[in-house]
């Protein structure tokens, strides 16, 4: 018999131990829910602040913008403001096309970056110039260059009015250098799956809800680097 009751005190602390162990397992998933839950929502503790719930449906100048389905965008292209060293000033916009990201820099050591499209093989370019111009939903004209790439883009040669399918999207930043309109753009655009692809003809494209965001950052005269 006392044999028995020690058997069966050890198999209540052999249970007890386990219970233990149990509840610290469920405690940290929880826990790691929980950090995970907060990452996504833009409390993230590792210097990052992620804006993943911003690509809803919107409203905007009488458009219906309709919601991005960002789960399937990687993460790395969400808006999300990050630590950034530079020596530029804020305001600035840095466009780093080998990894599709777009920093608007914001001083301090913080930026906000964008995923970004960037021009296709061919039709890379880098150096600096200035915001010259704004646009809310713009006009798109193709370029005459691009016409005769496409002719089937000849009924546009006179402005394509904007709207959900026009290319530039829902906002457009002309960009200039000493020499006058270089022809590059920073824009939205319909097409979020090209965002950290190399498809365009040299312009920066954003998705739309991200060039609204920017854009409303984004003064005239803005200095952008594009490396």
């Amino acid at each position: 018999m006392n044999d028995f009751r020690k058997s069966g005190r050890n198999v209540s602390r052999h249970l007890g131990g386990a219970s233990d162990h149990f509840m610290r397992m469920k405690s940290f998933a929880i826990v790691a829910a929980l950090a995970l839950s907060a990452a996504i929502s833009g409390c993230s503790t590792i210097g990052s602040q992620l804006f993943t719930n911003n690509y809803g449906s919107v409203n905007d100048a009488g458009y219906q913008l309709p919601r991005i389905p960002i789960e399937r965008v990687p993460l790395k292209y969400h808006r999300q403001e990050v630590n950034y060293d530079t020596s530029e000033k804020p305001g600035t916009i840095v466009v780093d096309t080998q990894n599709k990201f777009l920093y608007f820099v914001e001083g301090d050591g913080r930026a906000i970056r964008y995923g970004i499209g960037v021009g296709r093989e061919g039709f890379e370019w880098h150096g600096t110039a200035h915001i010259a111009l704004k646009r809310e939903w713009p006009t798109w004209t193709p370029p005459r260059q691009m016409i005769q790439r496409q002719p089937e883009l000849a009924k546009f040669a006179s402005g394509m009015e904007p709207g959900l399918k026009n290319p530039l999207g829902a906002r457009a930043m002309y960009l200039f250098n000493k020499g006058g309109d270089m022809g590059y753009r920073l824009h939205g655009s319909p097409e979020w799956n090209s965002i950290g692809k190399a498809m365009s003809s040299g312009c920066i494209r954003l998705m739309n809800q991200d060039i609204i965001d920017l854009y409303d950052r984004t003064s005239v005269g803005a200095k952008v680097i594009v490396m």
